[in-house]
């Protein structure tokens, strides 16, 4: 491997790093915040909702500026937005708290859709081995600000706290801005061009036609809406079947570590015959059976462990493969940005509904046991939509 391929890898490694943990830093900070700058606690759920919410309006943009100008400059402007909105967090500010949290939500976007592209147009015989590299960077990290941002904050104060996390953007930054530059050198224009068959009008090439696009879309919505309105709601879960709030926060920390080992093996696993089939098994089969373990009344922990940890591998497992379809149901790296893009921009509008609508509905109704049922359900569509996926090759497949 070439002195710029190991670049770009650790590009890819800088980056991935970036695509969760600004968001999952917060929790642990929440209570210091509202003490410390006066953050009502109607502003704090929306620390998370957010990020999302630029996730839906920023992916297609970032899909159609990648496949048009290159992914590698699109991406050095992502991480630029990134780390302004970062620091502006910084300041002992309410509204500088949210507007930098939206900024920096527009800047991951970029992150999301284009990394994908970025794989399959440098790797295109190692899709699997970097995909697993960055989605392995994003998880860990992420696990990482949910565990330290707190202690840190505690040692060295909040803002100080922030401030050193926020160093992963800038660092990332400096190390594509080198990748754009090596790559300007090299091929006199940007790596990633519009790449349209001369047999397919230009008109053609947009994802929101074709209607395996629109069920990935669905999938990668599902999925989303799952991990984030889990990811909210479990401890209240597990607090109202008995168990104290330390034992629900460390089950929930297991349900976001648990996916490591599937985040390192569904790329592979998607390689051989049938693997995917294996993976949307697993994803359907891991959500469904531990949303039912939450169902068993009482406060079983050996049974909630387990369920746990279901949830979290299917969660892991279900992002991967999403990141799978954008690159196998695609023909080049342009058009796997606009499919990321399209996919993105919706299923994050769904995510950042999810919820929103799960505690909305508790509070109607002031149970779990039916909401559970109806996540049920959208575990039952997602793995449908995924079987359908599988069955095809190429999003622009019938279409003419």
């Amino acid at each position: 491997m070439s002195r710029g391929a190991w670049l770009v890898v650790l590009g890819l490694i800088l980056a991935g790093a970036n695509l969760r943990m600004p968001i999952t830093m917060m929790p642990p900070l929440l209570n210091d915040l509202k003490a410390e700058i006066g953050l009502p606690t109607s502003l704090a759920g929306l620390l998370t909702t957010i990020p999302l919410l630029g996730f839906a309006l920023a992916s297609p943009m970032m899909g159609k500026f990648g496949a048009k100008h290159g992914s590698d400059k699109v991406l050095v402007v992502s991480l630029i937005i990134l780390s302004v909105g970062s620091y502006l967090r910084v300041i002992p500010s309410s509204w500088a708290l949210m507007v930098g949290t939206a900024i920096l939500g527009i800047g991951i976007a970029g992150g999301n859709v284009l990394l994908p592209a970025v794989i399959k147009d440098r790797f295109p015989n190692n899709i699997a081995g970097m995909t697993t590299l960055y989605t392995m960077a994003q998880v860990i990290v992420a696990s990482l600000g949910t565990a330290a941002s707190g202690v840190v904050a505690s040692k060295i104060g909040i803002q100080s706290s922030m401030a050193m996390f926020a160093l992963v953007g800038p660092v990332a930054l400096i190390v594509w801005i080198f990748i754009a530059v090596l790559n300007q050198r090299r091929s006199g224009s940007s790596h990633i061009a519009v790449d349209t068959p001369v047999d397919r009008p230009m008109v053609d090439r947009t994802p929101w036609r074709s209607p395996l696009a629109w069920l990935i879309l669905a999938y990668f919505g599902l999925q989303s809406m799952l991990y984030y309105s889990l990811l909210t709601w479990l401890p209240s879960m597990w607090q109202e079947a008995g168990f104290s709030s330390v034992v629900a926060g460390n089950l929930a920390t297991l349900f976001q570590l648990t996916g490591m080992p599937l985040t390192l093996t569904v790329p592979m696993i998607a390689e051989r015959k049938h693997g995917l089939a294996i993976i949307n098994g697993i994803v359907g089969g891991g959500f469904a059976l531990g949303v039912l373990g939450i169902l068993v009344p009482g406060a079983n922990l050996p049974l909630n462990v387990v369920a746990a940890a279901l949830m979290g591998m299917a969660s892991a497992a279900a992002f991967s493969i999403c990141v799978i379809f954008f690159q196998k149901r695609t023909s080049n790296a342009a058009d796997t940005a606009r499919l990321s893009g399209m996919a993105q921009s919706g299923g994050y509008l769904l995510a950042a509904v999810g919820p929103v609508a799960l505690g909305a509905l508790n509070g109607l109704l002031h149970t779990w046991t039916p909401i559970i049922v109806l996540v049920l359900v959208v575990i039952a569509l997602m793995y449908l939509s995924g079987l359908v996926v599988i069955r095809h090759r190429d999003i622009y497949e019938g279409l003419h």
